[in-house]
């Protein structure tokens, strides 16, 4: 296998996955900077000219972060990142689906309409830029009143991918000046404890 992977939320949590499963994978780092992933040699591996990609050794192409972990999953399975059981593996996918959309789109809509870097992927409109980051705390408040309960991790007792997404979403936030409130001492608390585990350096 070979992961061609750089800078951002999404290689991010695909290194963190295969921390986790004490996986070592060959990397090919991919400058976004100078443009490499809208190279024609890279588009040739992912014609959305986006990273990360998996390359099998048959040569099949995997590309979107989660379709690489679960890829990782199926042939790694220990130790279980996605669930283990039906109501499991239905709550990490809730959990990972909510993660992604209520706080990661969020986050990401700010440095998607106003950095130079993607001024050519979309139109970018800097006024909902600034709109989606004045509603970042609130999503962090919506987790905050949910993981109320006591439980460790967004699905439950069990470290997951869910918790991988989100705490790469606090990450983010932080490379755009939009940290976790202070206040949200349920948040912090979940953030301290995923992000203490070995996987986060990477």
């Amino acid at each position: 296998m070979k992961l061609y992977q750089g800078m951002g939320p999404n290689s991010y949590r695909v290194r963190i996955f295969l921390k986790e499963k004490g996986i070592d994978v060959p990397m090919q780092e991919i400058d976004l900077m100078t443009a490499e992933h809208k190279a024609p040699d890279f588009l040739k591996l992912n014609s959305l000219g986006q990273i990360p990609v998996l390359e099998l050794d048959d040569g099949t192409i995997i590309t979107e972060s989660v379709a690489i972990c679960r890829y990782i999953e199926e042939t790694h399975p220990e130790p279980p990142l996605f669930g283990t059981d039906a109501v499991s593996r239905a709550k990490v996918e809730m959990w990972n689906r909510r993660a992604e959309l209520v706080i990661f789109a969020t986050i990401g809509n700010v440095p998607l309409h106003s950095d130079e870097l993607f001024k050519d992927r979309l139109t970018q409109f800097p006024a909902f830029a600034e709109t989606e980051r004045l509603a970042v705390p609130k999503k962090w408040a919506w987790l905050d009143r949910e993981l109320a309960d006591g439980r460790p991790f967004l699905a439950g007792d069990n470290f997951s991918i869910a918790d991988i997404t989100a705490g790469v979403c606090g990450w983010l936030g932080e490379v755009f000046g939009m940290e976790i409130p202070d206040s949200l001492g349920n948040v912090r608390r979940w953030n301290e404890r995923v992000r203490s585990r070995p996987s986060w350096n990477v």
